[in-house]
């Protein structure tokens, strides 16, 4: 703090275990600190993406400070060399420019996240195509399992193998898991987990599911999406795991069949359009 030039300040720093995906305004340590500021206060923030997550977080943000009269400053990052309370004098609307500044690094942000994304998982599909696995080296060497399983089997107690070969009892158990006693067999056929899909969700289907109640996982994956314009409209690129896609496509039933309320042509069609692109994703497993 002293390095960055701040007096006395007043730490405001999130639980580890908080969702990054989380609204900023719902982070709880966040709100506390939007409770204490006064105004003429300054919010130091280290770095902007430590905070928000796209474009939309950021302006959320912006209204808020403006609202209770609080300054920002950011100290590293592409957002530290623009001052980002600079709004109109007379309509007290954001600047156009800063405006168009925010859009354009939020975007580039969402982007460098989403190709680091795909990167890693080009990464593990590539190890996994070379028999290699993720996760820690085992405790125990690889020539030494068939040593520790026999003894195992012999009778030898865990705590003495564990003396043996200088590792953890929780080591040894890892290698003998399917020898234990109380051991519960995984199936071979057991599903792997799925991994995230991108589709291009329409702008109507996405405004309909921001007034529908959804399921946390659901409610991340629309905050998450990149807004695409498209002349008048818009589309929302949505990356979720198959699962989730199904269960939003699910929630915006009710603009395909009306269920009470007049069908509008365009809603319609903007539902089978987003239907059509889970359609094409792998079935789901019985």
């Amino acid at each position: 703090m002293d390095e960055a030039g701040i007096e006395d300040p007043v730490v405001f720093e999130e639980e580890p275990g908080t969702s990054s995906r989380l609204h900023p305004l719902q982070r709880p340590k966040f709100h506390e600190l939007l409770t204490y500021a006064r105004p003429g206060d300054t919010v130091h923030i280290s770095e902007m993406f430590r905070l928000v997550r796209g474009t939309g977080h950021i302006l959320d943000v912006l209204d808020v400070l403006h609202r209770d009269q609080v300054a920002l400053r950011i100290h590293d990052g592409a957002f530290s060399a623009m001052d980002l309370t600079a709004r109109h004098p007379r309509t007290g609307e954001l600047l156009s420019t800063v405006k168009f500044m925010v859009q354009t690094l939020a975007a580039a942000g969402e982007l460098q996240r989403d190709l680091q994304r795909e990167l890693t998982y080009d990464g593990l599909r590539a190890a996994e195509a070379k028999g290699s696995k993720g996760g820690r080296r085992p405790a125990v060497a690889a020539d030494k399992t068939t040593d520790v399983r026999t003894a195992y089997l012999e009778g030898r107690p865990i705590a003495a193998l564990a003396r043996d070969h200088g590792v953890s009892r929780g080591a040894i158990r890892t290698v003998v898991a399917d020898l234990l006693p109380d051991h519960a067999a995984i199936e071979e056929d057991s599903l792997a987990p799925e991994l995230p899909v991108t589709l291009d969700m329409p702008g109507k289907v996405a405004d309909f599911l921001r007034t529908t109640e959804l399921e946390p996982a659901e409610r991340d994956a629309l905050a998450e999406g990149v807004t695409v314009r498209r002349g008048q409209g818009y589309t929302l690129r949505v990356t979720a795991v198959p699962a989730v896609h199904r269960q939003l496509l699910t929630r915006c039933q009710p603009l395909d069949s009306g269920q009470g309320a007049p069908v509008v042509p365009s809603q319609r069609k903007a539902r089978r359009e987003y239907e059509n692109r889970v359609s094409a994703l792998a079935p789901a497993e019985p």
